[in-house]
């Protein structure tokens, strides 16, 4: 039987004093694009341990996790499904650490430059905006609503 695996990821959107942080990658084409910091759970990993990892490793900072924002499937083109698992979190401290393979830099945005990214098709994906308008619409879940033993 062939099983169909989609891909696991996490992304945090991360606001402070009404802007979000967002990484520049470079994803190998004429222009860079951007997203919040995210990427795949690793194997034994719980979803908000990765989550923070996620931000420390793509922007540096230090995060608290505070809320659930959701889930979001997303299919590409190319027919990969992601399963993204969004959370809210407050950034904590900047640790100056280096910045992972592919991360240009990292940007304090608000939300009419992000939706400018947008048009300009320079969002990692639809996703991306998705949940800056959930997270402006009052969208969030405790994190109990996640169970993980």
């Amino acid at each position: 039987m062939n099983r169909w695996t989609p891909r696991v990821t996490v992304a945090v959107v991360v606001e402070r004093a009404g802007r979000y942080l967002m990484v520049e990658e470079d994803r190998g084409g004429p222009f860079s694009l951007f997203n919040q910091p995210a990427g795949h759970l690793e194997r034994g990993e719980r979803l908000i341990a990765a989550a923070e990892r996620e931000v420390r490793e793509e922007s540096a900072w230090q995060v608290a996790i505070t809320d659930y924002l959701g889930l979001y499937v997303h299919q590409t083109p190319d027919g990969l499904t992601f399963h993204s698992h969004a959370f809210l979190s407050l950034p904590l401290a900047h640790l100056g650490n280096a910045l992972d393979k592919g991360i240009i830099g990292t940007h304090w945005l608000t939300f009419d430059e992000i939706d400018d990214l947008d048009r300009s098709h320079r969002l990692r994906s639809p996703v991306v905006m998705q949940r800056l308008r959930d997270t402006r619409d009052g969208r969030r879940y405790p994190l109990e609503v996640i169970r993980e033993r």
